[in-house]
């Protein structure tokens, strides 16, 4: 094996499929139509006690599609979701793709002022959201302040089960905001189409725009590798493929009697592909909640048997947190899937131990559709490795001073990625493009931003972001193997490590901690222990006992935003 490929062997590769499988492209809706004909009574989503088939979700998507052109939004149009994971989610999310438009892909936790400067920035036309108080709020504030010209309003209630929702509009009147309707306000039944299903069967519902593999349907906004967030271009050959890519991990056997629990945002395109699409294309349902909170997801575990977990690592650490652990049925689940930062160790073996259900991290970003490497399922696996690429994905290691070479043998690299999942550029940025990828005999490959290994099973293991190593002196250090090290002390909860200035050494490490529940340590003690177990140059000037570490819209912790706020 040399470092111009990562890919390993078939012979050494441990998913269960041929690591140079290939996954025919195709459009999203095309996807949902040929698993409605499969199963379209089958339960898509379930949601706070209520379900939804796969042909329900596709008819609402259908009749938004054909809502969508009699207001006048055209093929690649931008239609933006500022919505939290409620079932008018899918429904939107696949009908604006049925009318041709591409998806814009908004966190219901932005300010006016970072919705409003996304809006503008992808050219959004229209706007779907909730009628909760401050996601109306926001982007009612955004529509007044902005090019964008519609605002569609779903109603909460209505997506609940009955008893449900009539108890929210008759005892909780403040969580629903008062809607002021109008031509640039509509109610998400308003925009609805008339058409019956049985019409649409029949062929007498007017025919909607060609879309095709080679169609736009994502802008997923990042902060990628570098500067002020970007729109990730997604084609829904990327997205399609993706999807197919996770689902060839699976050795369960049938994937469509999968369940999996739907905690993580679908706004973030790790759960756009991990949890809605890959369902959809496997005929599987997802046990949603509307946003993470412990109690509720171990209740839907056991009330749904959910099966597959895709998660964060501070969900993880939630959960083992929680009361109510020990007295939940968690048979059901064969698997967990740690995504989005890496799991420290002590969390890891901790869940494992404590509820008997297997942990696999995986790897993937943006720029790469949601998933470019997991640990398998099943059989060999390795902690602290993001396990094996997905099939149909290739990578090699750059060199982190010089990207134009490749890394020495045996040496950290830059991971780059070359695959059928990998964004086609980012949206009016040809300078970012630049800057991002990599051209190699003939391969155009993404680079990732993140330093990688990769040992003799193929298996790579992130040792940290580029942009994140610490420069002492003439040595660069990792802030990860610094957390690390932390992380082993009974006391700490979490932390992160990042560089501060030194008037002698240009910089140094600064730790960041949390303690866990009942625990005590002084800043003092910490740093003395960490500092008589690690490499000279590595030793922090001081470690900083705090409640809380920033973290980011799904939940992982945040070293850009404790810099910020630190420096």
């Amino acid at each position: 094996m040399t470092v111009s490929s990562l890919a390993p062997a078939p012979a050494a590769y441990h998913h269960p499929v041929p690591a140079d499988t290939r996954f025919a492209p195709a459009s999203l809706p095309a996807l949902l139509a040929e698993t409605v004909a499969r199963r379209g009574d089958a339960p898509f989503l379930h949601f706070l006690g209520r379900s939804y088939s796969y042909r329900q979700i596709f008819a609402a998507a259908n009749a938004f599609a054909h809502g969508l052109i009699n207001m006048g939004i055209a093929k690649g149009d931008r239609v933006g979701l500022f919505l939290p994971n409620v079932p008018i989610y899918a429904a939107a999310y696949y009908g604006a793709m049925m009318a041709g438009a591409v998806v814009v892909n908004f966190s219901p936790l932005y300010s006016v002022e970072e919705l409003a400067w996304q809006v503008g920035d992808s050219g959004t036309r229209l706007l779907v959201t909730l009628d909760v108080p401050e996601l109306y709020a926001t982007a009612h504030k955004v529509l007044d302040g902005s090019a964008l010209e519609t605002l569609v309003v779903a109603s909460l209630a209505e997506q609940l089960p009955w008893y449900k929702g009539l108890a929210l509009k008759l005892l909780k009147r403040s969580q629903i905001a008062e809607v002021a309707h109008g031509p640039s306000v509509k109610a998400w039944a308003e925009v609805q189409a008339p058409w019956s299903w049985a019409e649409w069967q029949a062929g007498k519902v007017p025919p909607l725009p060609e879309v095709t593999a080679a169609d736009l349907a994502l802008l997923q906004y990042t902060g990628g590798t570098t500067g002020r967030p970007k729109g990730a271009m997604l084609g829904h050959d990327q997205l399609s493929v993706n999807a197919q890519q996770v689902a060839a991990l699976n050795p369960f056997g049938d994937p469509a009697g999968e369940v999996f629990m739907g905690a993580l945002p679908f706004f973030h395109v790790f759960a756009n592909t991990a949890l809605l699409n890959h369902a959809m294309v496997t005929g599987a349902s997802i046990a949603m909640v509307p946003r993470f909170a412990a109690g509720q997801v171990l209740e839907t575990i056991a009330r749904y048997r959910c099966t597959g977990f895709p998660g964060v690592p501070t969900m993880f650490q939630a959960l083992l947190d929680h009361p109510d652990l020990a007295r939940t049925d968690l048979s059901s689940l064969k698997v967990c899937i740690s995504g989005g930062a890496p799991m420290p160790a002590p969390v890891h073996v901790r869940f494992e131990e404590v509820t008997g259900v297997r942990v696999c991290e995986g790897y993937g970003l943006t720029e790469s559709s949601g998933v470019v490497a997991a640990n398998p399922y099943e059989g060999l696996r390795k902690r602290g490795t993001i396990g094996q690429l997905v099939p149909g994905t290739e990578a090699i290691l750059l060199d982190k001073e010089d990207p134009s070479r490749l890394a020495p043998e045996g040496e950290p690299g830059e991971l780059a990625i070359h695959g059928p999942q990998v964004m086609r550029g980012y949206w009016n940025r040809p300078e970012a493009d630049a800057e991002t990828f990599v051209v190699r005999e003939g391969k155009r490959y993404l680079r990732t931003g993140d330093v990688a290994r990769i040992d003799a099973d193929g298996f790579l293991e992130i040792v940290d972001r580029i942009k994140d190593m610490i420069a002492v002196g003439g040595f660069k250090v990792f802030p990860s193997v610094v957390e690390d090290v932390l992380l082993e002390h009974p006391a700490v909860k979490e932390a992160l490590v990042i560089g501060v200035p030194d008037a002698y050494r240009g910089e140094a490490p600064r730790a960041y901690v949390t303690l866990n529940e009942g625990a005590s340590a002084t800043g003092e003690e910490l740093a003395s222990w960490l500092n008589a177990r690690v490499g000279k140059h590595e030793r922090v000037d001081q470690v900083v006992v705090r409640a809380s570490l920033p973290k980011t819209m799904i939940g992982k912790l945040d070293r850009k935003a404790l810099r910020a706020e630190v420096l």
